[in-house]
């Protein structure tokens, strides 16, 4: 049984690998910890990626940071719309 304060990794993010490393500087200069998912498909087969779908590259932070990169994460997501 988990605790309540266990940290855990979360994805906030799926993209191309250009959204997602843009991503993980703003969330790397708030000072969230931050590394990516599936950044060799992204890169290899960019074609392939869809945001969210299959091959996107994913962004990941700390459940101990989540409400702050949510705030990032849903600025960030209404400006690359």
């Amino acid at each position: 049984m988990e605790s309540d304060d266990e940290i855990t990794p979360v994805e906030v993010f799926a993209g191309t690998i250009w959204q997602a490393e843009m991503l993980k500087s703003l969330l790397e200069n708030a000072e969230i910890e931050t590394f990516l998912q599936d950044e060799i498909v992204g890169t290899l087969s960019p074609w392939w990626v869809t945001a969210g779908g299959a091959g996107s590259v994913k962004v990941i932070v700390s459940s101990f940071d989540l409400e702050k990169a949510k705030s990032i994460v849903t600025e960030f997501e209404n400006n690359i719309k």
